[in-house]
C-alpha cells in the first residue's frame, strides 16, 4: 500500500513501520493514527511476518501528538468528541502491546507523551544513548492516554514523572527504570533492534504469540485493563473541563503558534 504519513517495508521475516512526518517530529495527527492502525492489523494477520520494528524517520522517534493540528478546534471540543478522539488514539497506542506478532521500537532523539506511551506498549525497546524521553501532559493540563509506566517503571517512578511533567528523562535513567531494554550509541539502534526482531522470528512462530499471549493475560489478570480504562475515563474527564492552564496554552498556539504555547509552558514550569 501506499500511505501519506507512514512507511512499511519488508525485510524477510521482519517488518518495518516508520512514522514518516520528519518536519514535525513525526507527531501523531489523525491520519498517522488512522494508517498506522491499519498497517499494523495487516501485518499482524499477515503469516510472512513475525516480527515489526517501529522508528521514526528523521531527527525523532516522535515528538507525541500533534498539539499544533487540534489548536484551532481545541475550545469547540464537546465531551463526546474527546472521547471519541482520545478511544482513538488509545486503541492507536495499545495496538503495539495486542499486536499478535513481537513488536520492537527502535527510538532516537524524542519520545515524548503519546509516543513515549507507545514505546512503553512495544515488546521490546531499544534506545539511542541520546534520546529524550517524557510525559509533559501535565504542564499544560492534559493526561496520558494509556497509562502504561506505572505497569512497566513502578508507581514512585510514575508519579514523579507523571506529576512533575517530565520531558528530559535521559536514556541511562529510562534503562534503570526497565523503560527501555537497551541503550545503544547513536545509529545503532535501528540494527539491534532488527538483530532482536530477527532473534523472535528465528523461534516457533505459534510459541512466541502464545507466549506474549500469556505475558498480556498476565497483566490483565493482575487488573491492566481495568486500571488502563479507569484512567481513560479520568483523561476524557480532563480534556473535556479543561482548566485555566490548558485554556492559556490553547488561545497562545492559536493566536502565536505552537513554539510560543511552549515556551509559555517551560517558563510557567521555571517560576
Amino acid at each position: 500500500m501506499t500511505y501519506e504519513t507512514i512507511e512499511v517495508d519488508i525485510r524477510g521475516r521482519i517488518a518495518v513501520l516508520t512514522f514518516n512526518r520528519p518536519k514535525v517530529l513525526n507527531a501523531f495527527d489523525g491520519v498517522l493514527v488512522d494508517e498506522t492502525m491499519g498497517a499494523l492489523k495487516a501485518l499482524g494477520a499477515d503469516d510472512r511476518i513475525l516480527a515489526i520494528v517501529v522508528r521514526g524517520s528523521g531527527r525523532a522517534f516522535s515528538a507525541g501528538f500533534d498539539l499544533k493540528a487540534g489548536a484551532a478546534t481545541a475550545g469547540s471540543r464537546t465531551l463526546p468528541h474527546w472521547r471519541r478522539m482520545l478511544e482513538a488514539d488509545f486503541d492507536f497506542i495499545m495496538g503495539f502491546w495486542d499486536c499478535p506478532k513481537p513488536t520492537i521500537a527502535a527510538v532516537h532523539g524524542y519520545c515524548i507523551g503519546g509516543a513515549f506511551e507507545l514505546s512503553l506498549a512495544c515488546d521490546v525497546t531499544v534506545a539511542a544513548a541520546s534520546t529524550r524521553f517524557g510525559a509533559p501532559e501535565v504542564k499544560f493540563g492534559s493526561g496520558a492516554v494509556a497509562l502504561l509506566l506505572p505497569w512497566i517503571a513502578g508507581p514512585k517512578a510514575a508519579k514523579e514523572l507523571l506529576l512533575t511533567g517530565d520531558d528530559r528523562l535521559d536514556a541511562a535513567r529510562a534503562l534503570a527504570l526497565g523503560i527501555v531494554n537497551h541503550v545503544v550509541p547513536d545509529g545503532e539502534e535501528f540494527d539491534r533492534a532488527i538483530a532482536i526482531a530477527e532473534s523472535m522470528a528465528s523461534a516457533a512462530p505459534a510459541a512466541v504469540r502464545l507466549t506474549k499471549l500469556a505475558i498480556n493475560r498476565s497483566f490483565d489478570a493482575m487488573g491492566l485493563r481495568a486500571a488502563l480504562a479507569s484512567a481513560l475515563e479520568l483523561d476524557i474527564y480532563i480534556e473535556g473541563s479543561g482548566g485555566p492552564e490548558r485554556a492559556e496554552f490553547d488561545r497562545i498556539r492559536r493566536e502565536q503558534g505552537l513554539k510560543a504555547a511552549l515556551e509559555w509552558r517551560d517558563a510557567r514550569a521555571a517560576s
